[in-house]
């Protein structure tokens, strides 16, 4: 027995293969256990209601174009091959090849104004998008995870913060991708914890596999449904990390540059969209069949999003003038858009976002103070952001 916890955290947990557990060694998050040490402390007047949160990473940056923001009446050669869909939520469309997604529209939002003005590189993106701010003079801020973990202190169940199916590795620059407990340590960093990735057994179907194969039996679809797993045992914020890598495989990072696995646009249509679009959507109609999605937060987005312009290669390249994210649950009214890009999507049009601000959604949605205080760096206290919620989104 790894926790002592309720019957439904054990059964869960313990089927947990330890040899799951990976270390994370040179990546940063140091020697990994089955349960934290000591006692965490926290600055908040008062112990908040649990909220949860299940961030859907989508290392590459997917194109907000040929996703979450179309744009139809673009020339050619920006508003790509795919064509807009109506969704359940009037004037809401999305990409052709988001289809289920469509039909859940009424319970997310999404930002269509999110930028940033640091260096366009997949680091910097991964940063700030899940810690609210840029890495600088080898000071590595806490993850939103982390952070949830200080907060709100120990209890005895799963550890609090997990990422699944894998850590981010190589994306190019040897930096800190942003899934760290910087500063806070390594007691409250995340645990990591890889589902094993083959054809359902008897024995899967025996634990219910088998009347969730909507979510797909890939890596990313079987970690989201673990991630739902993790957060009904107890586990206060799961991360789910799409890929680990932007090399050598089918990513959203589609420069079209070349080679048998460099990513094109046809990959979207053909795997990136559909794998998400099932998994996510599959997510979210469980999370509110189970009356779950209420007090958990589901989170999709990825480091940036991509050129309006399509480059030679039939391709886009990065882009962090204007790009889109999805959130649902924990107080987010779903059926709106918040923030618009310009007719092609380079820039921001109205209502300009900022990840820092997107750091202080989640801390608001997860009912944590954005004024709360955490031991900084340098032995002296910060705040948790710099921002304000996106008020509109609640």
């Amino acid at each position: 027995m790894l926790y002592h916890s309720s019957d439904k955290s054990k059964r869960v947990i313990e089927s947990l293969n330890r040899r799951d557990f990976l270390r994370a060694g040179a990546l940063g998050a140091g020697a990994l256990t089955l349960g934290l040490t000591g006692a965490a402390r926290s600055d908040a007047a008062s112990s908040p209601p649990d909220r949860n949160c299940i961030l859907l990473f989508l290392v590459g940056g997917p194109s907000h174009i040929d996703t979450f923001d179309p744009k139809p009446n673009a020339p050619e050669n920006i508003r790509g091959p795919f064509r807009p869909i109506r969704t359940c939520v009037p004037g809401l469309d999305l990409c052709e090849h988001l289809p289920e997604l469509a039909k859940q529209a009424d319970k997310f939002a999404l930002v269509r104004s999110v930028h940033h003005t640091a260096a366009p590189i997949h680091e910097t993106g991964q940063q700030l998008m899940q810690t609210g701010r840029l890495f600088r003079d080898r000071v590595e801020y806490p993850h939103y995870g982390s952070a949830l973990a200080y907060v709100r202190g120990k209890k005895d169940c799963p550890p609090p913060f997990m990422v699944l199916p894998w850590p981010i590795r190589e994306t190019g620059v040897n930096v800190s991708h942003g899934q760290t407990a910087g500063f806070l340590g390594d007691e409250f960093g995340p645990r990591f914890f890889s589902a094993s990735i083959s054809k359902p057994t008897p024995s899967m179907q025996l634990e219910g596999y088998g009347e969730h194969q909507r979510y797909g039996w890939n890596p990313f679809g079987r970690s989201v449904l673990w991630a739902r797993r993790l957060v009904e045992a107890g586990v206060r914020f799961v991360t789910v990390n799409m890929f680990d890598t932007v090399f050598n495989k089918i990513t959203w990072d589609c420069h079209a540059d070349g080679g048998s696995l460099s990513t094109t646009l046809n990959d979207y249509a053909e795997t990136l969209c559909p794998t998400f679009d099932r998994a996510c959507s599959a997510l979210l109609e469980d999370l509110h069949e189970r009356g779950m999605l209420s007090n958990t937060l589901v989170l999709a987005m990825g480091e940036f999003g991509r050129t309006p312009k399509i480059n030679p290669r039939g391709g886009r390249d990065h882009w962090t003038g204007a790009w889109s994210i999805l959130l649902a649950g924990a107080g987010i009214r779903g059926g709106q858009l918040v923030g618009s890009s310009d007719k092609i999507g380079a820039e921001v049009r109205d209502r300009p976002v900022t990840p820092a601000e997107i750091a202080a959604t989640v801390y608001h949605a997860l009912e944590i103070r954005t004024d709360t205080r955490i031991p900084g760096p340098n032995g002296e206290s910060i705040s948790l952001c710099d921002a304000k919620p996106i008020s509109e989104l609640f």
